[in-house]
């Protein structure tokens, strides 16, 4: 009896050794609302909506011990809308992230797969859009410089370093998978961020070649790209600082277009895709942003958007004020009530109209949108 105790024993010191050397985390995120918008293609709507601030996803995160401070590691996130039960990034089962790599405590991570690109990774957690603040409908116009994560990069390799004392840098290379064709459809991005105590800064760039091209539909970036364009050029550069229970951010971002074609209508979330005929394009970015938590469970949130752009001869101005309030009903789970306004002006000709990221566009120069949402974490 005692041989058998002793065993059992045994057993499951073992399996508890196994257990804390190697793990499967299931996670996930639900956000669900009812969304008004005063001027949808010139009417007003009233509507159920699903991941108007943060995109309602599931996935599995694991990693196994390999010794001397080396891991591997793994992550398969799907995207997909509560209302509908599809799955988003075009019908793409592991279309938010799916990656694998290694991880060491000395050196930092490489991965391989579908992932994020580094202004996502490093600019993106200093805008109120790349946050649980401000979400979709708070992005910068047609989300021209990928903070709201219109898409991902397939077919990357991804450096990410530890963190030296506050620093952080990395980098991505996305390959086009064409034989003869090495540049066509490519993506490359370079990121770094600095934290010190409550200030933390950030810096990135992002080009990609071809993107949304028909011309290569296996490389980087394909029918999820914002732009239809022979090459996109993005960069930009962040501030954020903490005092109390206060948080203020400035962000600058600049896409560049070249020898572009179009606004993808599925990229921005609208049903508006727009053909571009003078083959470049440019929009600036100037973010203004803060938070305040009024208590551990309710906080307070906004930001102000300036967008220059330059596309088809003519120079849209795009103002944007976005405003959120959340109450946290527990650790897990809250409400929240967000608004929107974007305004556009030096439209000229060229049938741009107001368009706030996630929603169908208006048919003036103006827009304005209410959300009332319940958002789940597991």
């Amino acid at each position: 009896m005692k041989k058998s105790l002793l065993a059992l024993g045994v057993m499951g010191t073992f399996a508890g050794a196994a257990h804390a050397q190697n793990s499967v985390t299931l996670y996930g995120l639900i956000d669900a609302g009812i969304t008004y918008t005063n001027n949808q293609s010139g009417s007003k709507n009233v509507q159920a909506t699903s991941g108007q601030v943060n995109g309602s996803r599931w996935g599995l995160r694991g990693s196994e011990d390999l010794g001397g401070g080396l891991k591997a590691i793994f992550t398969l996130e799907n995207g997909f809308n509560i209302d509908t039960g599809k799955f988003g990034q075009n019908g793409a089962e592991f279309g938010r992230q799916a990656f694998v790599g290694l991880s060491s405590n000395q050196y930092g991570a490489v991965t391989l797969g579908r992932q994020y690109d580094s202004v996502v990774d490093y600019l993106g957690p200093l805008a109120l859009t790349g946050t649980q603040f401000g979400g979709t409908q708070a992005a910068h116009p047609f989300d021209n410089d990928n903070l709201d994560n219109s898409f991902r990069i397939n077919n990357s390799v991804k450096y990410q370093s530890v963190n030296y004392g506050g620093l952080k840098v990395g980098g991505l290379y996305g390959f086009s998978n064409a034989a003869g064709g090495f540049a066509d459809n490519r993506a490359y991005s370079l990121g770094t961020s600095y934290n010190y105590g409550p200030l933390n800064v950030a810096a990135s760039y992002m080009q990609l070649n071809s993107a949304g091209s028909t011309l290569n539909s296996s490389g980087a970036v394909t029918s999820d790209a914002t732009f239809l364009a022979g090459r996109q050029r993005t960069y930009g550069a962040g501030v954020s600082y903490a005092f109390g229970a206060a948080n203020v951010g400035f962000v600058f971002s600049q896409t560049h277009l070249d020898n572009a074609t179009g606004i993808g209508a599925s990229a921005s979330g609208t049903t508006n895709g727009l053909t571009l005929t003078n083959g470049s394009a440019r929009f600036t970015n100037y973010e203004v942003n803060g938070r305040y938590n009024f208590t551990p469970a309710w906080t307070l949130s906004g930001a102000y958007t300036f967008t220059d752009a330059k596309l088809d001869g003519v120079s849209p101005k795009y103002n944007q004020v976005t405003l959120q309030t959340a109450y946290a009903l527990s650790k897990r789970t809250d409400v929240y009530l967000q608004g929107v306004y974007q305004h556009v002006s030096g439209t000229g000709d060229s049938g741009l109209t107001a368009d706030i990221n996630g929603l169908t566009a208006s048919s003036t120069n103006s827009q304005v949108a209410a959300t009332i949402g319940l958002r789940h974490r597991f």
